[in-house]
C-alpha cells in the first residue's frame, strides 16, 4: 500500500505550476499572471527613498528658525543711547524744545525725570495738557503751538513711562530663595563676568564661590519699569504744576488721563482753574488696546512693523494720523521698558471709576468743566459722549470732527475750542510769592549788604537799594539753575 503525504502533493502542484508558466502564451489571449496560493492582492514595487528630501526640508526648517530668531532679536528694544540717535528729526527737535523736571513719588525711592514742553507767553492763562496711555506730549505739539500763538501759556508733559520721561528706575534687588534662585544668581554673575572667570574660581577654590556671588548680588540694584497708579500720577502732576508755577491751571485731560488724575483733582481743587475733557471715556478705558501690548509675540510684531501699528491706530484711535506721526508714536512706544510701563499703568487704572459720582462731588462745584467729543468716529462712541454729558450736567458740551486721538487736520479746531473756553472765564489772579531763600544763601546776601554799606557809605539811598535788588535777583536765579529749573542766563 502506498502512503501519499502532503509534501508529495505540494511538489506535484509546484511542478504543474512551473509547466504552465513555461508554456508559450497565446498572443490573442490576455496575459494572466499567476499568484502564489497564499497571496490575495498585488503588492506594489518598493520605491528607493531620495536622500536629498530629508536634507532639503531640514535646511528649510533651520533657515526659518534662524530668520525668526534674527527678526525677534532686531525687534528687541535698543539701549537708550542708540534708541535716541535713531529717532526721527521731528522727535529730536521736539525733545530739544523741552526740559526735564525731577519729581518724587515715594520718599524712599529714587526721583523720576518728567519731560515738559511749553509754548506761549509766561504771563498769561496757564493750560496744562495731560495725555492718555500710549501717547506723549508729542501728540499735542501742534495744539501747543496754536494755543501759544493765541496768547495762552500752554504746557504738555510726558507722564512717567511715556514719551521722553523716565521709563524705569533702579531699586534694591529682592532676595531670591530656593535652588532656582541661587542658580539664577550664579548664571547672572557668570553672564556678566564671563565663563573663564567662573572656571578660574573653580580651579582656585575647588567650588563655585556662592558666598562671594551672593554678597555682590545683594549690593546690586535692578532696573524695573515704572508702573505708577493714579495716586502716584497725581503726585507727579501736582509737583510739575508746583515746580513750574502753573497753579491754578486750566487742565486739559485726554483719553484715559481723567482716570489717572481724578483723585488728585478732588484733593487739590484750589490748584485747578477749569477742566477740559477730550474724548475721555466714563470708565477710564483708553483708545489704545492694551491687550495687544500684553502678549509678547503680538506686541513685537505690531511694534516691529509700521504697517501693523498704523492699522491698529487707524482702527482704534484715529483715521487722520499721518504716516510720520504714526511712526513717531511707534518709535516712542518701542523704546526700552516703555510698553512694560504703559501696560503696568493700565493694570493699575481704576476701571470702576464713576464719572457721575466724581462730577457731582462738592470739590468740583466751583470748577468749570467742558467736554469735547469726536462726532464722526462711530455711533457707539457718540453714544458714550452722550453718557458723559449726562453724567456732567453742569459741563458745557462740544464736538470736533477728528478721531479719538488729536490729529493734524483738527488741531486748530481743538485749540480754538480750548481757547474760547479759557477766555470765557474770569481772568486768573495769582499772588506773587517769592521763593524762600536758603539760610546759607541769605547769609551771603547779608554779608554782601554789609560790605555794600561800607563801600557806598554816603551814597544815594535809592540807588543803593536798586543795586541790592539786582544782586538778589541774580543769586536767586542761580539757585534755581542749580536744580535745572532756570533759564540758563542771569536776570
Amino acid at each position: 500500500m502506498a502512503i501519499i503525504t502532503e509534501e508529495e502533493d505540494d511538489r506535484q502542484e509546484l511542478k504543474q505550476s512551473e509547466k504552465q508558466s513555461n508554456k508559450p502564451t497565446n498572443p490573442t489571449e490576455p496575459h494572466k499572471q499567476t499568484l502564489p496560493p497564499n497571496s490575495s492582492s498585488k503588492t506594489p514595487p518598493s520605491r528607493a527613498s531620495n536622500p536629498f528630501t530629508f536634507w532639503f526640508y531640514f535646511t528649510i526648517g533651520v533657515s526659518l528658525v534662524t530668520l525668526l530668531f534674527i527678526s525677534f532679536s532686531s525687534l528687541s528694544p535698543q539701549d537708550p543711547k542708540s534708541w535716541f540717535l535713531s529717532l526721527p528729526n521731528t522727535l529730536r527737535q521736539h525733545y530739544s524744545r523741552g526740559r526735564n523736571i525731577k519729581v518724587q513719588t515715594h520718599p524712599n525711592q529714587p526721583s523720576i525725570e518728567v519731560f515738559t514742553i511749553e509754548q506761549g507767553p509766561p504771563v498769561s492763562e496757564k493750560v496744562v495738557l495731560v495725555h492718555g496711555l500710549g501717547l506723549s506730549s508729542y501728540t499735542f505739539r501742534e495744539i501747543l503751538r496754536s494755543l501759544g500763538e493765541k496768547g495762552v501759556h500752554a504746557v504738555a508733559i510726558d507722564l512717567p513711562g511715556n514719551g521722553f520721561s523716565d521709563k524705569s528706575v533702579k531699586v534694591d534687588r529682592e532676595e531670591t530663595n530656593g535652588v532656582l534662585g541661587r542658580f539664577w544668581d550664579v548664571y547672572s554673575e557668570i553672564e556678566e563676568k564671563g565663563f573663564f572667570w567662573a572656571f578660574d574660581q573653580i580651579i582656585e577654590t575647588g567650588q563655585i564661590p556662592y558666598e562671594e556671588i551672593e554678597s555682590r548680588i545683594a549690593e546690586r540694584k535692578v532696573v524695573k519699569p515704572i508702573e505708577l497708579g493714579p495716586e502716584e500720577i497725581g503726585k507727579v502732576l501736582g509737583q510739575v504744576i508746583e515746580t513750574m508755577g502753573l497753579a491754578p491751571a486750566h487742565l486739559v485731560l485726554h483719553d484715559s488721563a481723567l482716570g489717572m488724575t481724578a483723585n488728585w483733582i478732588l484733593e487739590n481743587s484750589q490748584s485747578v482753574r477749569s477742566i477740559t475733557l477730550i474724548d475721555t471715556a466714563s470708565r477710564s478705558v483708553g483708545a489704545l488696546p492694551l491687550c495687544v501690548l500684553k502678549i509678547p509675540v503680538i506686541r513685537e510684531l505690531m511694534l516691529g512693523s509700521s504697517f501693523a501699528y498704523a492699522w491698529v491706530i487707524k482702527s482704534c484711535c484715529s483715521r487722520g494720523f499721518g504716516s510720520l506721526d504714526v511712526e513717531a508714536h511707534r518709535v516712542l512706544l518701542k523704546s526700552k521698558d516703555a510698553t512694560a510701563a504703559v501696560v503696568g499703568m493700565g493694570k493699575k487704572l481704576n476701571y470702576s471709576f464713576d464719572i457721575a459720582e466724581w462730577g457731582s462731588s462738592d470739590e468740583l462745584k466751583g470748577v468749570p468743566v467742558k467736554v469735547l467729543w469726536s462726532s464722526g468716529w462711530s455711533k457707539e462712541w457718540s453714544e458714550e459722549g452722550g453718557r458723559v454729558a449726562n453724567a456732567l450736567p453742569h459741563a458745557t458740551f462740544g464736538t470736533h470732527s477728528g478721531g479719538r486721538w488729536p490729529q493734524e487736520d483738527t488741531v486748530d479746531e481743538l485749540a480754538e475750542s480750548i481757547f474760547q473756553f479759557v477766555s470765557s472765564l474770569p481772568a486768573t489772579v495769582r499772588k506773587a510769592e517769592e521763593e524762600p531763600i536758603p539760610e546759607h544763601i541769605q547769609k551771603m546776601l547779608d554779608e554782601g549788604e554789609k560790605n555794600g554799606h561800607h563801600h557806598h557809605h554816603g551814597g544815594d539811598g535809592h540807588e543803593h537799594h536798586h543795586h541790592h535788588h539786582d544782586g538778589h535777583g541774580h543769586v536767586h536765579a542761580g539757585y534755581m539753575d542749580g536744580y535745572g529749573l532756570g533759564q540758563g542766563h542771569a536776570w
